[in-house]
């Protein structure tokens, strides 16, 4: 028996509520280990998804984390591979580096909650709040993600400053791919929600300096974890 198929013979049935974050773990840590070697073709979703006791699209979500971690590559018509067992500081969100996202957010960010607080409407402020609720109730990861994008790029509109919210827009899918394996990895989107809603509410109250500080905080946050998966902290320049 080829160890792929030793590893996958032991069923492993998810009954976690949010079950994309156990399989990817699960597949992270065969790979990290070394029992599921560089060159390894990983098994097809179907036999994957028997495994965990779960659907296919969990499945897909985990792998797409996976290889946004850099530890696999997926090759059209010929399956998912295993490419590393390590990640390092060139971890890519397209056409960004981890590297470039945590050097690079503070300096947008920061200051467009700032001005956020200062200029905002109100159509925009009921929509941040909106966005909150929406996360506070949100169980499944991908729409979670989906709406913390939506959060980042509103807060970044609020401000008034065109430019910072080009440059959210643009960086957007990079964003996002941030925000699922923050949270693949360190679940926390719970602490995201209070973190987002202290945002919020500093923008309401319209003080610039208390926005610009729960930003700060927040994004404080996703570098640790962020330098926590690179492995190592990114030079100050």
């Amino acid at each position: 028996m080829s160890e792929v198929a030793d590893w996958l013979s032991y069923t492993s049935p998810i009954s976690r509520k949010n079950a994309a974050e156990a399989v990817f773990e699960d597949i992270r840590s065969a790979i990290t280990s070394g029992r599921l070697a560089v060159g390894t073709r990983l098994p097809a979703e179907s036999q994957l998804a028997a495994r965990y006791g779960v659907s296919r699209p969990i499945v897909r979500e985990a792998l797409r984390s996976l290889q946004t971690l850099g530890l696999t590559q997926t090759r059209t018509g010929s399956g998912t591979y295993v490419i590393t067992s390590t990640t390092g500081p060139e971890l890519q969100y397209g056409g960004y580096s981890a590297r470039d996202l945590i050097e690079a957010r503070p300096f947008i960010e920061v200051p467009a909650a700032g001005w956020a607080a200062a200029r905002r409407t109100e159509q925009q402020l009921v929509r941040l709040f909106q966005l909150c609720d929406d996360m506070d109730r949100e169980d499944d990861p991908l729409k979670w993600v989906k709406l913390d994008s939506e959060f980042h790029s509103t807060v970044a509109e609020s401000s008034g400053n065109a430019v910072f919210a080009k440059i959210v827009t643009d960086a957007r899918d990079a964003l996002m791919r941030q925000s699922e394996l923050v949270n693949m990895m360190a679940q926390r989107r719970l602490a995201s929600n209070v973190e987002h809603r202290r945002i919020v509410e500093a923008i309401a109250a319209g003080s610039e300096e208390a926005g610009m500080a729960a930003m700060e905080a927040h994004l404080g946050q996703v570098k640790r974890v962020v330098t926590t998966i690179i492995g190592e902290d990114p030079p100050r320049q």
